[in-house]
């Protein structure tokens, strides 16, 4: 069976398309809930002629929830989440304990949760989340960053932020 990988608030689903084509031999599913960029991804992939995408459009806790069985899953991708910059607002924040513990039951041992934002602070608040969280380990060692993988192109946000000033984060965390 084809490896399978979640990515999760795609956008307007170029990034899913670029990771499509680089990894063929895999499966992906998108998960968007704004419709605008399920539409993009859709006429995208039927112009690439890309099959190896399916695409749901709800919130991604739910699908979590209801939808992914257990310890089947190889990658979640999450590039560029709301940072819900407000101190009021974060707990809108995806990246919640809850949730990190609901992506931890569905991967495979060995799986990967790849994050990306230009965000520092909500850079550092994914750390922590995930760090307290002992079915993760971060593979560039605790507190720390990666580099971005060759496979992660530049989204319309990260081109924003740096715009901005703003750097950008890459955390990689690995389910044992």
């Amino acid at each position: 069976m084809a490896p399978i990988s979640i990515d999760i608030g795609f956008g307007n689903g170029l990034s899913t398309l670029h990771i499509a084509q680089l990894h063929s031999d895999w499966n992906h599913l998108g998960i968007e809930v704004h419709r605008s960029g399920v539409g993009q991804l859709c006429h995208q992939l039927e112009l690439k002629q890309v099959s190896n995408v399916k695409i749901i459009s709800a919130d991604a806790v739910d699908v979590l929830e209801h939808m992914i069985a257990n310890e089947t899953i190889d990658r979640f991708l999450i590039f560029f989440p709301d940072p819900w910059h407000k101190k009021r607002h974060h707990k809108r924040r995806l990246i919640q304990p809850g949730f990190v513990r609901s992506m931890a039951q569905k991967l495979k041992y060995g799986g990967i949760v790849h994050l990306a934002t230009d965000w520092q602070p909500y850079a550092e608040w994914i750390r922590d989340v995930f760090e307290k969280q002992a079915e993760f380990s971060n593979i560039a060692g605790n507190s720390n960053y990666c580099q971005k993988p060759d496979y992660r192109p530049t989204t319309k946000f990260e081109t924003r932020g740096k715009n901005l000033g703003h750097g950008v984060f890459d955390l990689i965390y690995m389910r044992i």
